[in-house]
């Protein structure tokens, strides 16, 4: 994947984008396949997470809130609220852009610390792409993930969800048989794809 890892990124992100454009107030409250999370809060996360990404790189910018605790409660209008998201996608890809992709020691927010920097980019597209999968299934939006990113994306999954599962980042895999690359992703994530 190292060759690809800022198309991963950036086709994650743009997953993400097209997921936002399709946005109306009245989806925002929508439940997700995050347990327990609404709409509002999926994109919190998923913005949080990419500061995240970025501040590990950078030093600077972490979230001002708790990514795994989103309140769900808009600052702002919702075209305010899109500009935001796009904010920290934009964060992030400028973060990773100045981490070689065959770098050893790339600075992360997850709990593993540094790693590969292909590796710790394509956390990041693939925190992006999946939860605007869920954004994309709670308001009945097409999937923005295609089974070709989603073949790219999960090499990194399996690299980096087991440990994580410990901290109940990840619900338990569920079996895939013999599914497509998309939908095998999703439930080594434990998404009923």
């Amino acid at each position: 994947m190292s060759s690809n890892t800022w198309t991963v990124l950036d086709e994650s992100h743009a997953a993400l984008r097209a997921v936002l454009a399709g946005l109306r107030p009245s989806y925002l409250l929508l439940p997700t396949p995050c347990e327990l999370w609404n709409v509002t809060q999926v994109l919190q996360h998923a913005a949080g997470d990419q500061l995240g990404y970025a501040a590990a790189i950078t030093g600077e910018g972490w979230p001002t809130f708790d990514p795994f605790a989103p309140s769900g409660e808009l600052d702002g209008d919702l075209d305010a609220f899109k500009a935001f998201v796009e904010r920290t996608m934009q964060a992030s890809a400028a973060a990773w852009a100045t981490v070689a992709a065959d770098a050893t020691d790339a600075p992360t927010p997850l709990p593993q610390g540094k790693m590969a920097g292909w590796l710790g980019a394509g956390a990041a597209g693939l925190d992006a792409a999946v939860h605007a999968w869920d954004v994309a299934v709670a308001t009945e939006q097409p999937s923005p993930l295609s089974d070709g990113l989603a073949e790219r994306l999960l090499p990194v999954a399996r690299e980096i969800v087991e440990p994580l599962r410990a901290y109940g980042a990840y619900a338990a895999a569920l079996p895939a048989d013999d599914a497509g690359p998309a939908v095998t992703l999703l439930r080594y994530l434990g998404r009923a794809a």
